[in-house]
């Protein structure tokens, strides 16, 4: 949802990419359907891991800020960057993935956490550019 929501807010004025702890491949669904609300596609979107990344070719010195959602990938995140010169910071945000019982009830805990995340973007970055 991160990487959506910074994708749709800011554009192209940054490179943003998601990485995990573990590689789910699939997004959750209802991630997908909650941020397709947004008029954010992520149907074709695939989770990484940090190791991924790595073999994948994306270096870790590029990168300015690494934004950890959970605190295991707060704990990886400064693992692996501790050879480099970025910033990590930790934002909780509630994983909505064990939340509801419903459908109802586990679309509201997503919408939430989208929310959460959109929230920290804006007061971390500034209010999105008018489209």
């Amino acid at each position: 949802m991160a990487e959506g929501l910074m994708k749709k807010l800011y554009g192209q004025r940054t490179y943003v990419q998601s990485a995990g702890v573990k590689n789910d491949l699939e997004v959750d669904g209802f991630a997908v359907a909650v941020c397709k609300e947004l008029g954010i596609e992520l149907s074709r979107h695939r989770s990484r891991s940090f190791e991924e990344m790595q073999q994948w070719g994306d270096d870790l010195s590029g990168f300015d800020l690494v934004v950890a959602l959970s605190p295991a990938s707060q704990r990886q995140a400064l693992e692996f960057t501790r050879f480099f010169h970025l910033d990590v910071e930790y934002w909780p945000v509630m994983d909505p993935s064990g939340i509801g019982e419903t459908r109802e009830a586990k679309l509201t805990a997503y919408r939430q956490a989208r929310d959460q995340i959109r929230d920290r973007m804006i007061a971390r970055f500034g209010p999105p550019p008018e489209a």
